[in-house]
């Protein structure tokens, strides 16, 4: 057993570079582990949407594209391992669709692990039906209770740990496709599988987990958004991450030479602090982990050794992103050149609100700015004067009338609103569905995770 393995993660998010994976994977030809990140709470949302056209969608399309651009290297003989939550909503199809891929590319013979048993939908709706007044499933923030949503339900999902992908690797997966799993569980199920830690071996799930919460969000640890973000070298290069993780849960972050970005204790400090709540105590169904014992250790030329995490047993329950209808939206903008820009694109929205109040088209969530002049964070810094702001005026409510009427609102300012108005190219603005998020918890042990292995 080689006693580092690397892992790197080359998509953050749906919508990262479509060209990272294939443009890591020859960076970094010593690279045993390749991680895609496709699922934030609102790609569930898209997913749904889609699934509901056609119900043999709903999985990360975009995937199919990198498979077929990483078969070169599986069919050189290369023993890259790839996992991924691309498989959303329907991994079973996911995993289909890129086996046939795979099979149009040459690569035959490769197996594909699929992790399911994440959908909890049906729990929710069973625990609705038995008690309609239940408080199981309620938000976890506004703890409002799933009667108020249960008719507009379209997606429940919980978030697994690393045990399915681990299984489906120790079972000689090549390709691991989930639905929904915790972020670092990505990284910590080839650990379990590379290592043989047991399931109650915390601290080094705990050091697996910190290096996954490192990497899962791309090129934000290698300088992406960093506080310095000026200062970083080679943007237009920027490395993806790669962690070299140790047989005692440490690891060394770095990225591929020659790329631009940078890895140092600051963009990996950094991103230890990104999205997390009690650095005592992140929670993670694989561990609960404690940040407050971390070593942080800059060693120079983009590497950067994290170690010393602690781990306890992950929570009883796990938590649930679940999604519903919840009505229309729409959003458009005008740009207003001149003197007193902010103050005109203010009256700009008050011009548009009264208009719709008169006919009875007050919408439910009105929302009007001036950016450019301190409106995107109110309250945080000054209002300012400036020469030219961008009016955005955007909507929201369950009636879809109510936001087509806006829609035919905002295009008359061209004409009977301020001088020094522009930027109207567009014309009117799209109406939109809009899914709700409603995150709420479940017992683990309800849970029914399942894994299977097909080949191309």
């Amino acid at each position: 057993m080689p006693p580092v393995l690397r892992i790197g993660n080359a998509q953050g998010f749906w919508g990262d570079a479509p060209g990272a994976p294939a443009t890591l994977v020859a960076q970094a030809p010593d690279l045993d582990v390749l991680t895609l990140d496709y699922l934030a709470e609102v790609s569930m949302s898209i997913l749904a949407k889609q699934r509901e056209r056609d119900p043999s969608a709903g999985y990360a399309r975009d995937f199919l594209r990198v498979v077929a651009a990483l078969a070169p290297h599986w069919h050189g003989g290369r023993k890259l391992k790839l996992v991924t939550n691309a498989g959303g909503l329907n991994p079973t199809a996911c995993a289909s669709a890129a086996a046939q891929a795979l099979r149009a590319a040459g690569c035959h013979g490769l197996k594909i692990g699929i992790v399911t048993g994440d959908d909890v939908l049906p729990l929710l709706r069973s625990a609705h039906a038995a008690n309609p007044a239940t408080d199981q499933f309620a938000h976890l923030e506004t703890d409002a209770r799933l009667d108020t949503i249960i008719g507009s339900l379209t997606t429940a999902n919980a978030y697994l740990g690393a045990a399915g992908i681990s299984d489906c690797l120790r079972a000689g997966a090549d390709l691991v496709i989930t639905g929904r799993v915790a972020d670092p569980s990505l990284t910590v199920g080839p650990c379990l599988a590379h290592f043989g830690w047991s399931p109650d071996d915390y601290d080094r799930l705990a050091g697996a987990t910190v290096a996954g919460h490192l990497i899962e969000c791309g090129n934000q640890v290698t300088g992406g958004i960093s506080t310095d973000w000026l200062d970083i070298p080679n943007v237009a290069n920027i490395g993806y991450p790669i962690v070299e993780i140790s047989d005692d849960g440490s690891c060394i972050v770095t990225k591929p030479p020659g790329t631009g970005g940078r890895v140092d204790e600051r963009t990996v400090k950094e991103q230890l602090l990104y999205e997390i709540g009690d650095p005592a105590n992140y929670l993670s169904p694989d561990a609960t982990v404690s940040f407050l014992t971390l070593r942080v250790e800059d060693q120079g030329n983009d590497r950067v050794r994290v170690s010393h995490a602690t781990g306890r047993p992950p929570p009883p329950k796990y938590k649930v992103s679940a999604t519903y209808h919840a009505g229309y939206r729409a959003s458009g903008t005008l740009t207003i050149f001149g003197r007193n820009a902010a103050a005109k694109a203010r009256r700009c929205g008050e011009m548009i609100r009264a208009r719709l109040s008169a006919v009875g088209c007050e919408p439910q969530k009105f929302l009007a700015e001036a950016i450019g002049a301190g409106d995107v964070i109110p309250g945080v810094i000054p209002s300012a004067s400036p020469m030219e702001a961008v009016v955005r005026v955007s909507v929201a409510d369950t009636r879809r009338e109510i936001v087509e009427r806006y829609t035919r609102e905002l295009v008359p300012l061209v004409t009977a609103g301020p001088q020094g108005t522009t930027g109207y190219a567009e014309g009117r603005p799209a109406v939109r569905e809009v899914y709700g998020y409603w995150p709420t918890l479940i017992d683990r042990r309800l849970l029914r995770e399942q894994w299977e292995i097909v080949e191309t």
